[in-house]
C-alpha cells in the first residue's frame, strides 16, 4: 500500500510523515505507480532524454541505506521545472526537519502545454524507512502548483507572499518595529480555534522577541453571526486607543467568547471596550462607519489573495501555517528555519 501526501498538508505544514508498507517505482514511460519492494540502492544520476536529472536530498553515508528505488531517466520528459527547482522548493518546505529525505522520481509532460506532473518520494531517515509518494502539477508560470489546491511553487515559494504581508498587513501590531521576521495572524473573534490558539501565540512571542506580530481580521460571516461586529469594534478600538488597547480588547473578547451570541454580543463587546480603557458608546458608533467596513474588507481581501481558507492561520514571512493543526514545537522549528532561509536572525543577538 502506498500513501499519497496531501499537498495542503505537505506544502503548508509538512506534518510528521505517516508510515506506509511499501515503496513504488514508476512505469518507465507512463508514470503509473506499481507496488514493488526494490532493494535499497543509491540513485545513480543518468542523462535523461529530456528535462533534468533525478535528484535526491539523501546525503551518502556509510551508515544509511537509501530507501528509494532508482529513478528512471525516461520519466523526466518535461522541460520544466527542473529537478533542482523541485528539490529547492522541497527544501524550503521540508528543510526544517533534518530527518526527512526525498527523491524527485519523475517530472512528466501532460496533455496541457507547460503543465508538468511531478512525483516525489519521501521518507524519514532510518533503517526501516517507509516511503510515501507526493504528486502535484506545476503551472507554466513557474510560481504555482496544483494538487487539491493552488499553492506557491519555486525555489523561493514564499518570497512574493512575504513582500505582500510586509506591504499590506497593517493591522494592530506588537513586538519588533522591524518587519524582517513578520508573523501575521488571520483570525475570527467568534472562532473557538482562534481562542485556543492564543496561548500558542504568546509562546511564539516569547520564543521570538525580535518578531513583529500583526493581527488581521478574517471574520467568517457565513458561520459566525457576531464575528464581523466584533471585528468592527476591534478596528475602532485600535483607531481610538492604539495597539495596546486593541490587544487588551482582543483578550477580553476571547475570554468572554462563549457569550458572543446574537443575544449577548453587545454586552461582551461593551465590556471588552471598557477593559481596553475606552468609551463603548464612541466605539459602537465608529463600528458602523464606512471607513471601518473598508478596513475589515481590506483584511478579508488580503486573506483571500493569500488563499487562506481557515482560521486561525499564521503567516510567517509569507509562509502560511494553520495554527490549529501544527504543534507549537513544530511551529518554533519552522519559524527558526524560515528565518534562517530568509537571512534573518530568529532571536536577538546575546
Amino acid at each position: 500500500m502506498q500513501l499519497r501526501l496531501s499537498l495542503r498538508t505537505a506544502a503548508l505544514t509538512f506534518a510528521v510523515l505517516l508510515p506506509v508498507s511499501s515503496s513504488f517505482v514508476l512505469a518507465q514511460a507512463g508514470g503509473n505507480a506499481k507496488p514493488q519492494s526494490p532493494a535499497p540502492q543509491a540513485p545513480t544520476p543518468q542523462t535523461p532524454s529530456r528535462g533534468s536529472e533525478p535528484i535526491s536530498s539523501l546525503e551518502p553515508s556509510g551508515n544509511d541505506a537509501n530507501p528509494f528505488p532508482k529513478p528512471d531517466p525516461r520519466n523526466f520528459t518535461a522541460d520544466s521545472p527542473t529537478a533542482e527547482t523541485v528539490s529547492a522548493f522541497l527544501h524550503e518546505s521540508w528543510g526544517y526537519d533534518t530527518q526527512r529525505i526525498w527523491q524527485v522520481q519523475a517530472i512528466l509532460k501532460t496533455a496541457v502545454p507547460g503543465v508538468s506532473k511531478v512525483v516525489v518520494l519521501v521518507a524519514q531517515k532510518g533503517a526501516k524507512a517507509q516511503v510515501a509518494s507526493l504528486q502535484f502539477f506545476t503551472l507554466p508560470d513557474g510560481k504555482h502548483l496544483i494538487a487539491d489546491d493552488v499553492l506557491p511553487f519555486g525555489p523561493k515559494p514564499f518570497a512574493e507572499n512575504r513582500k505582500l504581508m510586509q506591504e499590506r498587513a497593517t493591522g494592530p501590531a506588537r513586538g519588533s518595529a522591524s518587519k524582517d521576521l513578520l508573523m501575521v495572524e488571520f483570525a475570527d473573534f467568534q472562532c473557538p480555534h482562534c481562542k485556543d490558539a492564543q496561548p500558542t501565540i504568546e509562546k511564539l512571542m516569547q520564543e521570538f522577541p525580535n518578531a513583529r506580530f500583526v493581527y488581521e481580521n478574517y471574520p467568517l460571516v457565513q458561520i459566525h453571526s457576531e464575528a464581523y461586529k466584533a471585528a468592527a469594534y476591534g478596528v475602532c478600538v485600535a483607531k481610538e486607543g492604539g495597539n495596546d488597547a486593541f490587544f487588551k480588547y482582543s483578550a477580553a473578547v476571547y475570554d468572554a467568547q462563549a457569550n458572543l451570541t446574537p443575544a449577548g454580543s453587545d454586552e461582551v463587546l461593551k465590556g471588552a471596550v471598557t477593559k481596553a480603557g475606552l468609551d463603548p458608546a464612541k466605539v459602537a458608533a465608529c463600528s458602523t462607519s464606512a471607513e471601518t467596513r473598508s478596513a475589515i474588507d481590506a483584511s478579508t481581501k488580503l486573506a483571500q489573495e493569500m488563499n487562506i481558507n481557515q482560521t486561525p492561520t499564521l503567516v510567517v514571512n509569507g509562509r502560511a501555517l494553520p495554527l490549529s493543526s501544527v504543534p507549537v514545537e513544530t511551529l518554533v522549528q519552522l519559524i527558526h528555519f524560515q528565518a534562517t532561509e530568509d537571512g534573518v536572525a530568529s532571536a536577538p543577538a546575546k
